[in-house]
């Protein structure tokens, strides 16, 4: 039962990692004349390094990919992108903030993830295979990045006057 549970949990993961790469790419298209757009490309960059390093480990469990997972995962971030552009046509402020939203709670997810997997580790020894403290510390710092460019786009969509 563990192994179908972290072939589970893995592949719910890879699929989250799916989802954001592709929102990602969406604003780095959309903001890639200013600072934005090089901020999310850096970002989408950082989380396919981390998306290639689960799938690594993924491959040194032996556990296979789930193609309804990342299918799913695939038409959920389209109906994600579908949804922001009915609630800011324009393709302004608020399309952004909750697209860094979304983003954000993958990133949390991922570090909830490395830390889960940290703790079963420890009585897992087949799950010592990765720097899961590095890993952490590493979504910790994409969240924090994150927040500080949500924020901004949080004053620009919500504080304007009305």
């Amino acid at each position: 039962m563990a192994d179908e549970h972290i072939a589970t949990y893995l592949n719910d993961h890879l699929a989250g990692s799916v989802v954001a790469v592709e929102l990602l790419e969406h604003l780095e298209e959309a903001h890639a004349d200013n600072a934005i757009g090089r901020f999310v490309a850096e970002l989408r960059a950082d989380i396919e390094a981390d998306r290639q390093e689960l799938e690594s480990f993924m491959d040194r469990l032996n556990v296979n990919r789930s193609l309804a997972r990342r299918a799913t995962a695939w038409l959920t971030e389209k109906v994600a992108e579908l949804k922001l552009r009915v609630d800011d046509p324009s393709g302004g402020a608020l399309r952004l903030l909750e697209a860094l939203e979304a983003v954000e709670v993958g990133v949390e997810g991922k570090r909830a993830l490395w830390t889960a997997l940290a703790a079963a580790a420890e009585d897992a020894p087949d799950l010592r295979l990765l720097d899961y403290e590095r890993l952490t510390q590493r979504a910790m710092e994409q969240h924090r990045r994150l927040e500080e460019v949500r924020l901004i786009a949080a004053k620009k969509a919500l504080g304007a006057a009305r």
